[in-house]
């Protein structure tokens, strides 16, 4: 962590000229991320001769850059004893199961009882990771999915997987109960996604505008009305899965926001089961990527949470009741 104004003039060499000049810095300047370096960049901290430049500048050999790095502001996000499923932990990163009703970080009306609240009492330092608000979160899950999720705690290591969920390097599969049952064992989803245009708190496919999303999934078993699916996700959209799945009329089973009345459609029975659950069954069950310090690759997996498996216990009992 910088505790002081600190001062840097590097001068560019041959092996890093076409770098980009945020991403150059974050690979060189201590405890500074390359989204930390643009935003030093923008207000003038980094200059280019002594010039204001932009972060996507390509660097020529014997560019001058000078750096002042003032110390991180204060998170100004109190610490709070939440207990934590810590699945792995080493010195540079931790992978944790969270569960549901966890809010990832802090934002109006979710001031506490958030992740990162419980982070910074579990890693007191974490707050010097390039001075960000949100320390040491490189991904997110929506608040009701479960499952894994991965923190940097040093600001290499932040740039590192931060970088490798951008260029999409990280395997990521989930697991998901969808509303009927699917007509083919194994598909793919590739639709854009963009903000829903009467509804900017929802995302929605759109056509022919939207960033490119991209999902496929395999079906692990036919239950009561409903289908359990392995989901691969290629691209990381806001809320691609139940976009996607809801937009080929299989809504994620008890997604408060995109299958809100489908419970309605299925036979009494089903319907008992279902119309209870308040939220989107949803599970984040394996994630592989690179260790940002040894460049070993590791996979972690997670178990679904209790709800999830009880209704896919009571949907697989009343499938065997009806066909037998």
């Amino acid at each position: 962590m910088i505790d002081t104004v600190d001062e840097y003039r590097i001068i560019v060499d041959d092996q890093s000229a076409g770098l980009r000049l945020d991403a150059f810095l974050g690979t060189i300047l201590p405890d500074c991320s390359r989204s930390y370096a643009a935003q030093l960049i923008r207000t003038g901290r980094i200059t280019l001769f002594q010039r204001k430049a932009k972060p996507s500048h390509r660097l020529r050999p014997g560019d001058e850059i000078l750096a002042r790095i003032p110390p991180p502001e204060p998170a100004h996000i109190p610490p709070e004893p939440i207990p934590l499923d810590i699945i792995y932990q080493d010195d540079f990163l931790i992978v944790l199961n969270k569960p549901a009703g966890m809010v990832v970080h802090p934002a109006p009306g979710h001031s506490s009882g958030t992740l990162v609240n419980a982070l910074l009492h579990h890693c007191p330092d974490l707050p010097g990771i390039g001075g960000e608000v949100r320390p040491g979160i490189v991904h997110r899950l929506d608040k009701d999915t479960t499952g894994l999720l991965v923190v940097a705690k040093t600001a290499d290591a932040h740039t590192d997987l931060s970088a490798q969920f951008k260029s999409r390097r990280v395997g990521k599969k989930y697991l998901v109960l969808v509303h009927d049952h699917m007509a083919t064992d194994s598909g793919s989803i590739d639709r854009p996604i963009a903000r829903h245009p009467s509804n900017r708190k929802k995302m929605a496919v759109t056509m022919g505008s939207g960033r490119h999303a991209l999902t496929r999934w395999r079906r692990l078993e036919h239950l009561a009305e409903a289908s359990l699916l392995e989901v691969d996700l290629l691209t990381g959209r806001t809320h691609q899965i139940r976009v996607h799945f809801s937009a080929i009329h299989h809504p994620v089973i008890g997604d408060p926001i995109y299958s809100s009345s489908n419970w309605g459609n299925h036979s009494p029975k089903v319907r008992r089961l279902i119309q209870p659950i308040r939220r989107q069954m949803l599970h984040a069950l394996k994630i592989r990527f690179k260790h940002p310090e040894s460049g070993a690759d590791i996979c972690f997996s997670a178990p679904p949470p209790p709800d999830m498996l009880e209704l896919i216990c009571a949907l697989r009992k009343a499938y065997t009741d009806v066909s037998s």
